[in-house]
């Protein structure tokens, strides 16, 4: 299929890339569709070619050499400033190029770290409610405040927006505005990000045992009152970065049921309430809830 499409004129600018992530790419394709089909995703969006997007190089079509990364039909290496350095050791299996809507370009490279290694264990064991007034309220009753990232920087972007939609389509305006606006996406998205790897590695490192509700997150973001609020405060990120560290560093993870009455039962004697109580009828215990 890649061979026929190379000697097609129209598509005659595949040739100027290395085949490598262009096979990946069909790769990426094959397995959206197949969980399409198998219902685990929606229809696969077309990818415009002027949209960014990204390449992955696997064995095959990268070198590194001298702390510089030489890819397949470039000459010169990447102009790379390094995170963090390789470690000695590793052999990198994958070298995955994008370029993001703000105009930056990142390089993840994949590779299994020796390094990381299990925490001594301890026989600390925690429960974690999700939420939007506190981000986080520990079993233990200790609460993390909701950092409200997409609040700090809603003026901001609410002015860049309205500069976008005055800029006629096609001008080089235009494309300055779409760029400024997506560098405020980015810097809420990196602020984001940062805070939750801080937040799930603190708490990894200090349990043995975390315990999570499984939540429903699609279907609570159907709710316009709260979607907004949900997605800033990125529930599904926070379990799914817990759930990987938690493997990483010998540590168990468990996801309850979302229907199991966590919110109505008493921590104390097990009674489960009709309703969300504030007070165990039993034991006379205040607990403090948090929802949504």
């Amino acid at each position: 299929m890649l061979t026929d499409w190379k000697k097609q004129e129209e598509l005659d600018f595949l040739n100027e890339v290395s085949c490598v992530p262009l096979q990946q790419g069909l790769r990426h394709l094959q397995t959206a569709f197949t969980n399409f089909f198998a219902g685990r995703t929606k229809y696969p969006n077309f990818k415009k070619k002027h949209q960014g997007g990204s390449a992955e190089f696997t064995k095959s079509a990268f070198k590194i050499k001298d702390k510089q990364i030489y890819l397949a039909k470039c000459t010169e290496p990447l102009p790379i400033r390094w995170s963090r350095q390789i470690p000695d050791g590793c052999e990198p299996s994958t070298v995955t190029v994008r370029l993001h809507p703000s105009g930056r370009w990142h390089i993840s490279i994949r590779f299994d770290d020796p390094t990381i290694k299990p925490l001594p264990v301890t026989d600390k064991a925690i429960g974690i409610d999700l939420g939007i007034s506190s981000l986080v309220i520990t079993s233990d009753g200790d609460k993390v405040s909701n950092p409200k990232h997409f609040k700090k920087h809603y003026q901001r972007l609410r002015k860049a927006q309205k500069s976008l939609s005055r800029k006629q389509k096609g001008s080089k305006n235009r494309e300055k505005a779409r760029i400024k606006v997506a560098k405020i996406h980015a810097q809420i998205t990196d602020s984001r990000k940062d805070h939750l790897h801080k937040l799930t590695t603190q708490l990894v490192r200090e349990n043995q045992t975390i315990v999570v509700e499984n939540l429903a997150v699609k279907n609570m973001v159907k709710n316009p009152k709260l979607s907004q609020a949900i997605s800033d405060v990125s529930w599904g990120e926070i379990t799914r970065q817990l759930a990987y560290k938690c493997r990483w560093y010998g540590r168990n993870y468990i996801e309850i049921d979302r229907w199991f009455p966590s919110s109505k039962r008493c921590s104390n004697c097990g009674y489960i309430a009709l309703e969300n109580a504030v007070k165990c009828s039993r034991m006379g215990l205040s607990r403090l809830w948090d929802s949504p």
